[in-house]
């Protein structure tokens, strides 16, 4: 800092839009994500589930569908679109450094996600504690239909 120079908090300079959108990617740099939500961190909603996936992997996911996923890759070859269980939706994850960014489900209005904050660089300001919900026994038909209601619009740069 030069001396006699004074700081200013730029967070409170910019508006509340503004700190709605968040950047973020894996770890090594390959894959980058841009997420906008409707409301502050704080204030959405995190979700956990109990499969074998999410068990492993401790993510903390978010969808808001008034928001909007982007993510793009500077090499997709190291980008797994890895699909299990129903087959309804790929997990998007780097091959270089294991990061697992989202999963992604492509619906007939368009792709939907939902994406693990902990990949964003600003994560900490997601505070709230990941509600675990068990989809254990639920209908294609009914997943896919929660999908297109609860996950939000994605688009995938290809």
């Amino acid at each position: 800092m030069v001396p006699g120079a004074s700081t200013v908090d730029i967070g409170a300079a910019v508006p509340e839009i503004r700190r709605m959108d968040h950047q973020g990617g894996c770890h090594c740099g390959n894959i980058h994500v841009r997420l906008r939500l409707s409301k502050p961190p704080a204030d959405n909603p995190l979700r956990a589930c109990t499969c074998s996936f999410c068990r492993s992997h401790s993510p903390r996911m978010v969808a808001d569908p008034g928001g909007l996923f982007e993510v793009w890759a500077d090499d997709w070859s190291l980008v797994e679109n890895y699909r299990f269980g129903t087959g309804t939706c790929d997990f998007l994850i780097c091959r270089r450094c294991g990061v697992f960014i989202a999963a992604v489900s492509e619906m007939p209005a368009g792709a939907r996600a939902v994406v693990n904050v902990n990949c964003l660089s600003d994560r900490e300001r997601f505070t709230s504690v990941p509600e675990v919900h068990d989809f254990e026994g639920e209908t294609i038909e009914i997943r896919l239909s929660r999908r297109a209601a609860n996950w939000m619009p994605a688009i995938i740069h290809r």
